[in-house]
């Protein structure tokens, strides 16, 4: 299950890239000779669509478009030919389709999750043999007051449970409207991923409108774009520690996707079979996160000047508008070249890091 996902979520966010750049071009009159699904060599013509030949290639890793005159200003009527706005416009298509998928993704997360109800802290999750289950709490209980003490933030209700370890507590919580008091004792002994009580804490959610979805999708992916960029800096800061910014490839996504789709099909085992004083953790959604996220990251890292990418290529159109003169196609050329190589280098590096040094990433 796990290869079948990650092969259908590479592939398509390859594939909607692609069609970013298709539209776009067809948008701004420039023929596209070809839309490939995968990589040469051709095994198959699928069709032909207003000039352009939809082909089945052997390599089933994404897919590319061909346009015509792509490289070659020399070439009437091709995208090279065409004017820097036109051709900016086209590279840059590829990138908003990424982002415009990442966006919806999270629309469609938030409107299975709903937006949260500040000013109540909720009980998401009761770990089975912990402290909180001994002492009976449900999934659902609304925290009133800890100690005599009134909360309504999670991280509120955290800092006063840690300032009480393995001291006894009590608890107020609403029930289905009824006021409990339940007497607990946070232990020392568990660890930070356990949790000294064994709650998972939260606030309560209402139904998302479809304008909420749609903007909580634009800035979560716009704050996810603005912190993949502030990697560097961070490392360099030494605010994020080498092993957070490495590249990763495809066996290290493969191996996150993994521990996504068994806690995915796990929340939905323990949703429809509740178990003691558990009726069920809520269903996770690290699949639909971790699509997010890739089309976040492959829509900024094409946007990254540098030769060979979508972002690159605009660079070198920018001087065209500017100036007024264009840089010299073959220049750009054997640029570009250069770097596709060296981009395949670093490629073939990061795979077998995956292997040498996996990447060590466990899932909440």
């Amino acid at each position: 299950m796990t290869f079948l996902i990650v092969f259908l979520v590479f592939g398509g966010m390859v594939v909607l890239h692609e069609l970013g750049h298709f539209f776009a071009a067809k948008l701004m009159k420039i023929e596209v000779e070809e839309f490939g699904f995968g990589l040469p060599p051709k095994v198959a013509t699928l069709f032909k669509w207003q000039g352009t030949e939809f082909t089945l290639n052997a390599l089933p890793l994404g897919g590319f478009v061909r346009p015509k005159g792509e490289n070659d200003p020399e070439i009437p009527d091709g995208l090279a030919n065409a004017n820097p706005w036109k051709r900016i416009f086209v590279l840059v298509a590829g990138p908003l389709m990424n982002f415009a998928t990442a966006i919806l993704v999270v629309a469609l997360i938030v409107g299975q999750t709903g937006i949260s109800v500040p000013g109540k802290v909720i009980i998401s999750e009761v770990v089975a043999g912990s402290p909180a289950e001994d002492a009976g709490f449900l999934v659902g209980d609304v925290i009133l007051m800890i100690d005599g003490d009134a909360v309504d933030t999670p991280g509120d209700s955290t800092a006063i449970i840690r300032s009480h370890l393995d001291e006894s507590i009590t608890i107020l919580v609403d029930r289905d409207g009824e006021q409990i008091e339940i007497e607990a004792m946070p232990l020392s002994s568990r660890n930070a991923q356990e949790g000294a009580l064994g709650v998972s804490l939260g606030s309560p959610t209402r139904p998302a409108t479809l304008p909420e979805m749609i903007m909580t999708g634009i800035s979560f992916t716009g704050a996810q774009a603005m912190g993949i960029l502030y990697m560097p800096v961070g490392l360099i800061k030494g605010v994020i520690s080498p092993d957070e910014a490495r590249f990763v490839g495809l066996k290290g996504i493969y191996d996150i996707f993994d521990q996504a789709v068994e806690k995915d099909v796990a929340t939905r085992a323990t949703e429809s079979m509740p178990t003691g004083n558990t009726p069920g953790t809520p269903p996770t959604y690290y699949v639909l996160s971790m699509v997010a996220m890739l089309s976040t990251s492959l829509a900024v890292f094409n946007l990254l000047p540098i030769p060979a990418l979508d972002g690159g290529r605009i660079l070198f159109a920018l001087p065209e508008i500017v100036l007024r003169k264009r840089i010299p196609y073959k220049l750009e050329n054997v640029v570009n070249g250069i770097a596709y190589l060296l981009l395949i280098a670093l490629m073939l590096v990061v795979n077998a890091m995956d292997f040498i040094n996996p990447v060590n990433v466990k899932l909440p």
